[in-house]
C-alpha cells in the first residue's frame, strides 16, 4: 500500500524527514497546550466554598500577550524557512547526464508516459532502472495535461505535482530500491477520478534494457489472429489506439502496441486477463463506471476475435 512513512527515493525520503520535524513542533505545541488547559481546569475547577464569590478579574497581561504572539510567529518562520529549503533543494538538483527522461501525460483518466530518446510510449505502468549511489540514474519526469488538472502521486517516490493543461511541470525520482510502488492522480479531474490509478516498476538495469528492447519491437501481427486485428481496424478503435503495423493511429486512448506486457488495464482497475479484456470491450462501464471508452456494440463473435487478437501484444 503506498504510505509517506516508507520512502524509497531521495525526494520522498527529504520529505519524511520534514513531515517528522513538523510533526515534533505540532505535537509538541499539543502536549504543551493540552497539558496547560488540563492543569487549569483541574486547578482552577469550581468549589463549594467559592459559589458566594466572584473570582479575581485580570484585564490582560502585557507579558503574556507578547509570548502568544511572538513565540506563534518564530514557529511559522521556522517551518517555512524549513520547508523553502527543501522545496529548493528537490527542484533545484541539476539533471545528470545519466537521467531518463520520461513526458507524462494525464487524461481522463488513465496515464501516458512517453520516453523520447527510446521512442517508446505506453500507458499506465511506468518502468524505470533503479537508481544506487555507485550508478546513479534518476528518472525526471516532465508533466502534461492533454484536458484537466491532474496529479501525479506515488507517496513512495516522492511528492504531489500537479498536471495542468499549457503549463508543464516537472519532478524526479530516483528509486533506490527495485519493486512495484503505487500511487494515482491526486487532484480531483472528473467522475473516474478514484480510479485513476498508476503503477512504478523500479527494474535492475538488466530488467530495463530487456523492458526496453522488448517495446521498442513493433506491434506483433500473427496470422492466427488475423480476424481479430481486421475487425479492430474496420472499428472505430483505430480512432482512440494506436498498435504500430496497423491502421490504428489514435492518441485519443492508450498505446495498445503492448497491450499484453502490462500488469492491468483501465488504469490499473481491472487485472489484464481474457476475462476482464472482454467484459471491458464489451461494456467499460462495467468495472469503470464513468470512462469515457463507448460500448462497441460488436457481436460474441466479434469481441472474442478481438480479444483473441489483443492477447498477441506482447
Amino acid at each position: 500500500m503506498p504510505s509517506i512513512l516508507d520512502p524509497h527515493s531521495t525526494p520522498a525520503h527529504e520529505i519524511y524527514r520534514l513531515s517528522l520535524f513538523v510533526l515534533l513542533i505540532t505535537g509538541s505545541i499539543f502536549v504543551v497546550v493540552a497539558g496547560l488547559l488540563a492543569y487549569v481546569v483541574i486547578r482552577f475547577r469550581a468549589k463549594e466554598a467559592d459559589k458566594d464569590h466572584e473570582p479575581p478579574q485580570i484585564y490582560g497581561s502585557t507579558q503574556v500577550e507578547l509570548a502568544w504572539t511572538v513565540i506563534p510567529v518564530l514557529i511559522v518562520v521556522v517551518l517555512f524557512l524549513t520547508t523553502a529549503r527543501i522545496i529548493f533543494a528537490i527542484q533545484d538538483a541539476p539533471e545528470p547526464k545519466t537521467a531518463l527522461d520520461v513526458t507524462v501525460i494525464g487524461h481522463q483518466f488513465w496515464w501516458e508516459f512517453r520516453y523520447p530518446k527510446l521512442g517508446i510510449v505506453t500507458a499506465n505502468e511506468l518502468h524505470v532502472p533503479v537508481s544506487t549511489p555507485e550508478a546513479p540514474e534518476p528518472t525526471y519526469l516532465k508533466l502534461m495535461s492533454a484536458d484537466v488538472d491532474h496529479s501525479f502521486w506515488v507517496p513512495q517516490l516522492g511528492g504531489k505535482t500537479d498536471l495542468i493543461p499549457n503549463h508543464p511541470n516537472q519532478m524526479w525520482i530516483d528509486p533506490e530500491k527495485t519493486g512495484m510502488y503505487v500511487g494515482q492522480c491526486a487532484q480531483f479531474c472528473g467522475v473516474e477520478h478514484a480510479k485513476m490509478l498508476l503503477r512504478v516498476y523500479v527494474d535492475t538495469p538488466e530488467q530495463f534494457a530487456d523492458w526496453v528492447k522488448q517495446q521498442q519491437l513493433p506491434g506483433a501481427q500473427e496470422a492466427a489472429a488475423a480476424a481479430g486485428r481486421q475487425v479492430f481496424e474496420t472499428e472505430a478503435c483505430v480512432n482512440c489506439h494506436t498498435i504500430s503495423g496497423t491502421a490504428a493511429k489514435g492518441v485519443f486512448g492508450p498505446d495498445l502496441t503492448h497491450l499484453m506486457s502490462r500488469s492491468t488495464i483501465a488504469a490499473g482497475a481491472a487485472d489484464n486477463t481474457p476475462q476482464n479484456l472482454r467484459a471491458w470491450i464489451e461494456n467499460p462501464n462495467t468495472c469503470k463506471p464513468g470512462a469515457l471508452m463507448p460500448a462497441m456494440q460488436l457481436n460474441d463473435q466479434q469481441t472474442d476475435e478481438v480479444v483473441a487478437y489483443l492477447e498477441t501484444l506482447h
